[in-house]
C-alpha cells in the first residue's frame, strides 16, 4: 500500500567542520540524538534506516557496513540498515531511500544519517578520493570535454598550489557561463560575499565571518574564477532527519511540527548539446520536482543549493527557475538572494561558509529548510516560508554533475 503523504518529523546536526579528535561514531551519536529527541522519538520507533558517507571507506579504511558499525553503539538492532554513496548527493540519496521506503508502506518511521570526517587524512588519499568522483578510467577525455565546453571563454591562468580537482571542473563551468551569459568574477564575489554574510547568524556553520565583495576577490586565487572564499571547506560532520507516514506522525504525536515533503526526485545526467543549458539535471529534476509538487517556482520562499562554490549557486539557481536563465550571478548583485530579498537563498551561510561533508551534506540542507518551514530558524528566519527547495549534486559524467536530487517541502499544517 503506497502512502501519499511523507512527513519530516525530526531534524539534527553536528556543528559542521575540521574536527580531528571526534570520530564519525562520535558525531552520528550527536546528529541521531538531536534528530530523535526533536522528533519526540525513540530508538525503538526507527523502523528502517540509510547511511549515507562517501569517503570513509578511502580515508579510514571502513568498507562495507559503516552504517551498521556506526549506528549500533546508540542500539539500532535488527533494523535494515542500507549504506549509500552517491558522490556528494549522497545525504540526499539516502533521504530519498528511506522516503520511498515510506511511500512503499515498508515502514511508518525512517531515519537518513549522513556523516564524514575529511581531517581523516590531508594528502593523497583525499585527493584519491574526489578524483574518483569522476571516471577514472578515462581522465584525459573527462579534462578534454570539459576544456571544450569553456572553449571561448575567458582565459585561465596557471595557478600553482593544491586545490580539490572539482574546483578546476568549477572553473571550466564558471567559463562557459561567463562567455554565454556575461556572468563576472565580481558576481561570482557577491554570492560568496552574501552567504559568508548569512553565516554568522547560524552558530553550526564552519566559517562565521563576513568577506567583502572585495575581499573575496583578493582571496588565493584557485581555477580562474574562483578564489578560495568563493569554495567549499574540507569538512567534518553529520547529519540526520527522519522521516514518517501520517501514521507515523500520530504515533508521535508530531502533527504540530511535521513538514510535508511535497517532491523528492533523483536524477541522474543526461547527453546534452554543451550550449544547451536547460537540459543540464538540475533544470531537469527541478521540473519533475515542481510537476509532482503541484507547485511552480513562483511559490518557492527559501532555497538552499549546492554552492560547493559560487558558481555552484549561481547555476543551480537557474536551474531551479529562481531567477531567469543567465541571471544568477546579477540576482545576487542586486541583492535579490539575500535574507530579506526577493527570493533567499543559502541563508544557512551554504557550503561555502556552513561546510561540506560530504555524506552530510544534503541532509544538512533539509535540516535548515525544516528549520525555516517550522518558524524556527532565528534571526536567519525568512519570513512567512511556506515552500522550500533543495538542490544536492554529486560527481562529474560528461559536463555536468552525475548524480541530482531536489526536494520540495511544505510548512507544517
Amino acid at each position: 500500500m503506497s502512502r501519499d503523504e511523507v512527513y519530516v518529523v525530526g531534524v539534527g546536526m553536528t556543528q559542521f567542520g575540521l574536527q580531528p579528535g571526534r570520530s564519525i561514531k562520535e558525531m552520528v551519536r550527536e546528529a541521531v540524538e538531536c534528530c530523535l529527541s526533536d522528533a519526540g522519538a525513540a530508538v525503538a520507533d526507527v523502523q528502517a534506516i540509510h547511511f549515507s558517507n562517501m569517503g570513509q571507506s578511502v580515508l579510514e579504511g571502513q568498507t562495507a557496513t559503516p552504517g551498521q558499525i556506526a549506528l549500533r553503539p546508540l542500539g539500532f538492532q535488527g533494523v535494515p540498515i542500507s549504506n549509500v554513496e552517491n558522490g556528494c548527493a549522497s545525504g540526499s540519496t539516502a533521504l530519498y531511500m528511506a522516503w520511498l521506503q515510506v511511500k512503499a508502506g515498508e515502514a511508518d518511521i525512517a531515519l537518513a544519517v549522513g556523516a564524514e570526517k575529511l581531517s581523516a587524512d590531508d594528502g593523497e588519499r583525499r585527493d584519491m578520493l574526489f578524483r574518483g568522483a569522476m571516471d577514472v578510467h578515462d581522465t584525459d577525455s573527462v579534462w578534454r570535454n570539459l576544456a571544450a565546453l569553456a572553449e571561448g571563454g575567458p582565459e585561465a591562468p596557471s595557478i600553482a598550489g593544491h586545490r580539490s580537482p572539482f574546483m578546476d571542473v568549477y572553473g571550466y563551468w564558471a567559463r562557459a557561463h561567463m562567455r554565454d551569459f556575461g556572468t563576472t568574477q565580481g558576481q561570482l564575489a557577491a554570492v560568496a560575499s552574501k552567504n559568508h554574510a548569512h553565516s554568522t547568524l547560524n552558530p553550526l556553520c564552519q566559517f562565521q565571518k563576513e568577506f567583502t565583495v572585495d575581499q573575496v576577490l583578493a582571496g588565493r586565487a584557485l581555477s580562474y574564477p574562483l578564489t578560495v572564499p568563493m569554495c567549499a571547506p574540507y569538512s567534518d560532520g553529520a547529519a540526520a532527519v527522519l522521516l514518517c507516514s501520517k501514521e507515523g506522525v500520530d504515533r508521535l504525536g508530531a502533527a504540530a511540527i511535521a513538514v510535508p515533503v511535497k517532491s523528492l526526485v533523483l536524477a541522474s545526467s543526461l547527453d546534452r548539446d554543451p550550449a544547451d543549458w536547460d537540459r543540464h539535471i538540475g533544470r531537469v529534476a527541478a521540473d519533475i520536482a515542481y510537476e509532482k509538487a503541484g507547485i511552480g517556482p513562483e511559490e518557492v520562499d527559501v532555497a538552499e543549493v549546492h554552492d560547493a562554490t559560487a558558481f555552484g549557486e549561481v547555476i543551480h539557481c537557474e536551474n531551479l527557475r529562481l531567477v531567469p536563465r543567465g541571471e544568477g550571478g546579477r540576482a545576487a548583485e542586486s541583492g535579490e538572494t539575500r535574507l530579506g530579498g526577493r527570493i533567499p537563498i543559502n541563508v544557512s551561510g551554504g557550503l561555502e561558509s556552513r561546510g561540506h561533508p560530504l555524506g552530510a551534506t544534503g541532509l544538512g540542507q533539509v535540516h535548515e529548510l525544516v528549520m525555516q518551514l517550522r518558524g524556527r530558524a532565528g534571526p536567519r528566519q525568512v519570513e512567512g516560508a511556506r515552500f522550500a527547495i533543495a538542490e544536492n549534486g554529486g560527481g562529474l559524467y560528461g559536463i555536468e554533475e552525475a548524480s541530482c536530487v531536489v526536494g520540495i517541502f511544505g510548512a507544517p499544517q
